[in-house]
């Protein structure tokens, strides 16, 4: 039977702490309360504008937390001097505009693909694993499969704002760019809009490895404690592992 790895996303922790630019609540607390229920990584976001994690916060993380740390990233050459000083287990290559609430979709790897080259190749030369959050969309695995990913991270917002109907083709979609990258070689993630209600589904899709979630768990942790909410999550994960093809 395979297992479904959890990446928890501690983003939303530092939102809150940042509403009154204080101390608390503090990320690497969170991720401390995570690992004890189950997290298996790590996952958090330094933003150009520092809206909610700061690099003082990934040191921590990576001094005090005894799991993969997964950086999502932009390709901004001052963010990625700092991930090479840093030198995180994995970085995810992210879009990012200043103006977005949360990361809107996946990126456009065919129109960077000279940049990311030398961004890529940078990282594996620090032997950091890398790995590219895009769409699911076939031309856009094929980019990243040329540019040597260590792994792909699938974006699911689509899916997830899906109505029921169109969410069944996204699904099968999803399924289909999945089985692709596993032939690559490359290791399959997923994450975006996964909560507890739409992730089964997601979970029965075989080829993938890791889910990377974070503001559903953060907002459930309000009703159930933060150690539960990530529980609850893999509890879901791991019950669906025996339907997994």
């Amino acid at each position: 039977m395979s297992r479904i790895r959890l990446g928890v996303n501690v983003d939303h922790v530092a939102t809150l702490r940042e509403v009154r630019k204080g101390i608390y609540p503090d990320p690497v607390e969170a991720a401390r309360i995570c690992a004890k229920g189950g997290a298996d990584r790590i996952v958090c976001h330094l933003r150009e504008d520092r809206r909610h994690i700061h690099e003082r916060d990934v040191g921590r993380l990576l001094e005090t937390i005894h799991l993969p740390l997964n950086l999502e990233m932009s390709s901004s050459s001052e963010i990625v001097q700092i991930a090479l000083q840093l030198r995180p287990y994995q970085v995810t290559l992210v879009p990012e505009r200043r103006q977005e609430l949360t990361t809107e979709g996946g990126l456009d790897v065919l129109a960077n693909e000279r940049k990311l080259k030398n961004i890529v190749s940078s990282f594996r030369g620090k032997k950091i694993r890398v790995s590219l959050f895009i769409d699911p969309e076939l031309k856009q695995l094929d980019g990243a499969f040329r540019l040597k990913a260590d792994a792909v991270e699938f974006h699911t917002g689509t899916y997830a704002n899906a109505s029921p109907l169109r969410r069944k083709y996204q699904l099968r979609k999803l399924s289909r760019v999945c089985r692709e990258a596993h032939a690559m070689g490359l290791e399959v993630a997923a994450g975006h809009g996964l909560h507890y209600r739409n992730v089964r589904p997601v979970t029965r899709i075989g080829e993938i490895e890791e889910l990377n979630i974070g503001h559903s768990i953060v907002s459930r942790a309000l009703f159930v404690g933060l150690a539960e909410a990530v529980r609850e999550m893999k509890g879901l994960l791991s019950e669906n592992s025996r339907k997994r093809r």
